[in-house]
């Protein structure tokens, strides 16, 4: 009773089944890690003493160094721009607008060996420089070139979040500011900046956990981090132990920036006005100012994202001929099956995730939905490591259990199958897709319910009659952003993938680790052409 009087809002008055499928489906997902965090109790192996002794500094270094570099170039770069399109008014505004969040459509990897063939100590155009005596990018194959093309292609996170802050400030932010005596400068930095500090720091903390799970981009530049460490220790080593020792170490660090990024979500509740009512009143920018805000967001606009195109462009056009051949139809074909049979997993999972919160809004469902969705702050290579140790596990187990009825030793018949890649899928990609659909089913209001309910529809009835028409939008969403991070999605393809099964992401990897930048540009320019349909979405709810 004391617990029931203390209220609904934390535990429910009776077993639901839409509760039991979100506490199941939250067990699944603790399971790998909780493999990983485990890990440590197993005596540590020779490779594992090896690498703690020689590289690990180092890696714990490299690390943080390029979490600091790439969460420092982003914030300025996507705070400066949120607060001309936001704020500011200045030629080509609602073009800026849109056109900057196109970076998204451009996974790291892909910008990073785009990059390195333009500006290697061995490109045409550092060659041309050197011949006629010109001052060169010299050492662009370091940590300085990964912050650079990291920044550029993750700034987007936090010109998403600090535009939609600025955005309910408007211009009353300053004009409250100069009535207390302050500049425009100071307004800016004592009043605007401070209240849409939340969204900023939430638009970090997506950053650095990108940063955290990037493996193409640091592959390619041969720059030792975490995640190029455990796919080492694995397939190089061939030590699981290691690699899962490794993956522990980096859990921590993605369940600390996980939990700050949750607080800081929970303090976006600044109270405004409306975009509407500031939509009108922006500062208009004159003379040297306009010419400033023009070039640059234009040469923002131009590195990040026209070069790139332009290169691939290039690159296919000289490859196309000698590159192309039938093999494209099948990594275009399994690329493509992964992402359709995941992203419909993902949304039907999502969907009975989200109406399970919809019918138990308390405090136990807010804790499943966040063990659900926590899988996106994990690295795949984490992802991958902790789901083949229980694969391999259950694996055994029916070996086993075949060789003591049947008298016969099968082989694996998990490991190494489309199973284990979707399950390590799902596991990464459902906090996209539950957001969107979570997002839309926040807005069905509860007088439809229980409209419904009086003429007599409940439970799955009216799910599918009232509640799925609704949710098409945020389905239809969902569905293309889970499509897309898989196809993009490198590490747990590369580790789980069955023998023989490449997609787009497996051969620009096998291309760019041999330096083969012209062969990489094909299915690297098909991934950024599939990339632009999630961005297209984002743009559609930009400020106009």
């Amino acid at each position: 009773m004391i617990i029931r009087r203390l209220g609904s809002n934390l535990l429910p008055a009776r077993p639901s089944a839409w509760r039991l499928f979100a506490a199941l489906f939250a067990a699944a997902v603790m399971i790998p890690l909780s493999i990983i965090l485990l890990s440590f109790t197993k005596p540590a192996g020779d490779v594992w003493r090896h690498l703690s002794q020689t590289l690990l500094t180092d890696l714990i270094i490299n690390t943080l160094k390029l979490a600091i570099g790439v969460g420092t170039v982003t914030a300025i770069l996507g705070v400066s721009l949120a607060w001309l399109t936001a704020v500011c008014e200045f030629p080509g505004r609602k073009f800026f607008t849109w056109s900057l969040f196109l970076p998204l459509a451009f996974p790291t990897y892909v910008l990073a060996f785009v990059f390195l063939g333009m500006l290697d100590y061995s490109s045409p155009l550092q060659i041309l420089l050197r011949q006629h005596s010109l001052p060169t990018l010299s050492g662009f194959r370091s940590s300085w070139g990964v912050i650079f093309v990291m920044s550029l292609s993750l700034y987007p996170y936090v010109y998403l979040l600090a535009r939609d802050a600025f955005s309910t400030q408007g211009k009353r932010a300053l004009e409250a500011a100069q009535s207390l005596g302050h500049t425009k400068t100071e307004g800016f930095f004592k009043v605007a900046l401070p209240m849409a500090r939340p969204w900023i720091a939430g638009g970090l903390m997506l950053v650095l956990m990108e940063v955290l799970a990037d493996f193409g981009a640091v592959s390619i530049f041969n720059y030792d981090t975490f995640t190029t460490a455990i796919y080492k220790a694995w397939f190089g080593f061939f030590s699981l132990t290691a690699a899962a020792q490794l993956s522990s170490i980096l859990v921590v660090f993605a369940l600390i920036i996980l939990g700050i990024e949750n607080s800081l979500r929970s303090r976006m509740q600044f109270t405004s006005m409306g975009r509407d009512a500031f939509r009108k009143e922006r500062l208009h920018l004159r003379g040297a100012m306009k010419v400033f805000a023009v070039s640059y967001a234009f040469l923002i606009l131009f590195v990040s994202f026209v070069v790139p195109v332009i290169q691939l462009i290039l690159w296919t056009t000289a490859s196309f001929r000698y590159e192309f051949s039938s093999r494209y139809f099948d990594f275009l074909g399994h690329s493509l099956v992964l992402g359709i049979i995941t992203a419909a997993i993902i949304c039907l999972l999502a969907l009975i995730l989200s109406y399970a919160g919809r019918h138990h809004p308390d405090i136990l469902s807010s804790i499943l939905t966040r063990i659900c969705t926590m899988g996106y702050a994990l690295p795949g290579t984490v992802l991958a490591i902790g789901i083949f140790i229980p694969v391999a596990a259950a694996d055994g187990f029916l070996a086993s259990v075949a060789g003591a009825l049947l008298n016969v030793e099968p082989g694996p018949v998990l490991q190494g199958t489309i199973f284990v890649m979707v399950a390590a899928y799902i596991v990464r990609f459902m906090a996209p897709g539950f957001n969107s659909i979570d997002s839309s089913m926040r807005r069905i209001t509860r007088s439809i319910d229980e409209s419904a309910r009086t003429l007599g529809s409940k439970g799955l009835p009216m799910l599918y009659r009232i509640h799925l028409p609704i949710l098409k939008g945020g389905l239809f969403s969902a569905a293309a952003l889970v499509f897309v991070d898989v196809m993009k999605e490198m590490p747990i393809t590369l580790m789980t993938r069955p023998f023989g099964w490449d997609t787009l992401a497996v051969k620009i990897f096998e291309l760019t680790s041999e330096g083969e930048w012209e062969r990489a540009a094909l299915p690297a320019l098909t991934l950024i052409l599939v990339g632009i349909i999630p961005v297209a979405l984002l743009t559609r709810q930009a400020d106009d």
